[in-house]
């Protein structure tokens, strides 16, 4: 087993990605000792050192490859697959329940735990978590504008203000899903997002009565 980890160089760094992720998801980023990473890849120092050479590109990396890759695939990608971004959008915020086990809800969304933890006291991490909000903004905001062109969200919403605000309710829901302990919290916040949602929708049926009611 060891000589193939040596000849998939790949392998083992993915190997320690995920081992620090598991560490820095559970004690953060701070409580990460990297001798547990190492305890849970069975590698030695060197190995890890070789792949990434500070305990802080390894944090970077984990942040930019596990836990944006992932957040990517969950929230931004799959609204591609939505003619209606409304829907999509709350689709895609109750798929997580079925997609989050108990005990990761507890630990609470990696990035809001690490957006919270460590962007205040580091610059390189505060700089790739804000560019990623802003990614994911765009994303939600783009499809909200295109929502808008197939006449399905009100022309006069500003998409990009309704994304910010989407965000934030659902990391807000998840970072409060966290403290309280307890996923229903995420659960009650579901019919407020929809309700939030649908107050953006063109209600196509009183547009029609009132064109008929001007004539």
């Amino acid at each position: 087993m060891q000589m193939s980890t040596e000849r998939n160089p790949e392998n083992t760094r993915f190997k320690i990605l995920k081992a620090a992720f598991a560490e820095m998801h559970q004690h953060g980023f701070q409580g990460m000792r990297v001798d547990q990473v190492l305890s849970r890849t069975g590698l030695k120092k060197g190995a890890l050192y070789h792949h990434f050479p500070s305990k802080q590109a390894l944090g970077y990396a984990v942040l930019e490859e596990l836990i944006e890759k992932r957040i990517r695939e969950l929230w931004i990608d799959p609204l591609a697959d939505f003619d209606d971004p409304l829907e999509g959008i709350y689709v895609l915020y109750e798929r997580i329940g079925d997609v989050w086990s108990d005990e990761f809800f507890a630990l609470g969304c990696p990035l809001n735990k690490l957006a919270q933890e460590m962007s205040p006291i580091d610059g390189g991490f505060r700089e790739r978590i804000g560019r990623f909000f802003r990614l994911w903004q765009k994303a939600v905001s783009q499809a909200l504008l295109q929502g808008q062109s197939r006449g399905i969200v009100k022309p006069e919403i500003q998409p990009d203000d309704c994304a910010l605000f989407v965000v934030a309710a659902i990391e807000g829901a998840l970072g409060m899903t966290k403290i309280l302990g307890d996923k229903a919290v995420y659960e009650r916040g579901k019919g407020e997002l929809k309700r939030y949602l649908e107050s953006l929708r063109l209600d196509i049926e009183s547009m029609t009565n009132d064109s008929w009611e001007e004539e």
